[in-house]
């Protein structure tokens, strides 16, 4: 492939084993916010993530033995290394992804909480001990799964991969992980400060490369015993497929189609702020995006009015500059999100629906922030995934009507139920087929925290939280005859 940088810029290549690994192959990484590449990055394939799973392979053993009170003195000091590289992180997660600034050093940070929660979290992993008879003595033990392989996606690279790696790591597992083509920097740093902060070489590998080569052969190779992705649903359904060939388990977050349903008691300025936040933060190109929004007929246009306000004032530009609204990750994604907005033959674009015109944003993929009212439930801007800053309005007349808009499209992440009726929140809390509810407010995935995932096709299991030490960890039943 060809490289168009100029050979001033360093490379950035797979880290295994504790060591930096050449490729025979080099891509060129773009910043999404001018168009023009800003270095090479290592296409490994194959033999790379092959390198990288005996690397784990050979880690894994010592280091599950290392007990929870060191690991996760180790988990710690990598949290505080992430903070004190976080503004040079952040640069770099602005630089591939063309998100605010801003908002990079809020990834650093989170991501650094990430190492920091589970370093805390595993000194309470226990087993338990189960009652059977009085001369039997049973419990469980919470065992590694071994070589853990993580795909994970472009839109928060840091937080994506710190929320893989971190439970993994502290519950004994070794560790390849794969960033996305597109943003492949941060997770190398990652894995170069582990080892700075004391990680053993060998139990964090990354490995750089194309999805369709080096994600692929991760998703496949025979010695990785659980596998976790995130990204797109297409894709999430293949490393299914790979994973139940080999009989090992794996953890899906998908796409998103989430709804905001506000009722006419709802604090209607407060909705329509977190409702701008929600569809505009990293330009819409977050799978719990609120990107539906559901509104009584009785404050559809006080509501919608209001949010269309809040976009005219957005600010664009690179995210060097820490805009309102960076550029989107590529050209090809721009593309995608124009489409959409132009094969939606019914509805009505109140704001945006195309790129900017200013002569500066030229070489960069913006897209305005777009409004589009009145559209059909059915049709597919109001059906997938667009992955842009761009939100859809319907209105409803009752409960049950919202409900069935919020359940009527093949994902199920998140939503938000805007009212002052707490008996109406709990009620659809229960009914929205979600996997995470907020009620007057809306966390875009919530906090480290939050146990996070979804329903039908927006994937299975779970990650964050507490629960995500069980994906990464099996039940071992021993019974002892006294």
């Amino acid at each position: 492939m060809s490289i168009a940088n100029d050979g001033d810029a360093p490379l950035t290549e797979s880290f295994i084993g504790g060591a930096t690994v050449q490729s025979s192959a080099y891509y060129d990484n773009m910043d999404p916010s001018t168009g023009r590449p800003i270095g090479a990055v290592a296409r490994s394939g194959a033999d790379e993530v092959d390198q990288a799973v005996v690397a784990a392979r050979r880690a894994f053993p010592a280091w599950r033995k290392v007990a929870p009170a060191e690991r996760s003195m180790v988990l710690s000091r990598i949290a505080d290394t992430i903070d004190v590289h976080r503004d040079r992180l952040a640069r770099l997660e602005t630089e591939d992804t063309g998100k605010p600034l801003t908002q990079a050093r809020t990834d650093a940070a989170v991501a650094a909480r990430y190492f920091r929660f589970y370093a805390h979290a595993i000194d309470t992993f226990y087993g338990n001990s189960i009652p059977l008879t009085d001369d039997v003595h049973v419990y469980t033990r919470r065992e590694p799964l071994g070589v853990t392989g993580h795909i994970v996606a472009w839109n928060y690279p840091m937080q994506l991969a710190a929320r893989a790696v971190a439970p993994a790591i502290a519950a004994g597992n070794a560790v390849v992980i794969k960033p996305a083509d597109e943003t492949p920097r941060t997770a190398v740093e990652f894995a170069r400060l582990a080892v700075e902060a004391g990680l053993p070489s060998g139990v964090l590998n990354t490995v750089t490369g194309i999805g369709a080569e080096a994600g692929a052969a991760l998703a496949i190779h025979p010695d990785v015993d659980s596998i976790g992705f995130v990204g797109s649903t297409q894709v999430g359904s293949e490393i299914a497929h790979a994973a139940a060939d080999r009989v090992v388990p794996a953890v899906l977050e998908l796409g998103g189609k989430s709804p905001q349903i506000v009722f006419p008691d709802a604090d209607l300025a407060k909705a329509a702020a977190f409702i701008t936040k929600a569809i505009l933060q990293n330009a819409g190109q977050t799978c719990s995006a609120g990107s539906r929004l559901l509104v009584h007929e009785a404050v559809h246009d006080e509501l919608v009015t209001a949010v269309v306000t809040r976009f005219g004032e957005v600010t664009i530009g690179p995210g060097i500059d820490d805009k309102d609204l960076g550029p989107l990750i590529s050209v090809k994604q721009q593309r995608r999100v124009c489409r959409f907005v132009t094969d939606n033959v019914q509805g009505d674009i109140l704001c945006g629906g195309t790129v900017p015109h200013e002569p500066a944003l030229a070489g960069g993929a913006y897209f305005l922030p777009t409004v589009i009212d009145g559209v059909d439930s059915a049709a597919a801007i109001a059906q997938e995934e667009i992955f842009g800053p761009v939100l859809t309005v319907n209105t409803f007349t009752d409960e049950a009507q919202a409900v069935e808009l919020a359940n009527g499209t093949q994902y199920a992440l998140l939503a938000a139920v805007w009212t002052r009726d707490l008996s109406r929140a709990h009620r659809l809390a229960a009914d929205i087929v979600a996997g995470q509810v907020y009620v007057n407010t809306y966390g875009a995935g919530g906090g480290v925290e939050l146990p996070f995932g979804g329903f039908k096709k927006s994937g299975y299991g779970r990650e964050k939280g507490y629960e995500a030490l069980d994906a990464v960890t099996a039940t071992k039943t021993v019974v002892v005859a006294l």
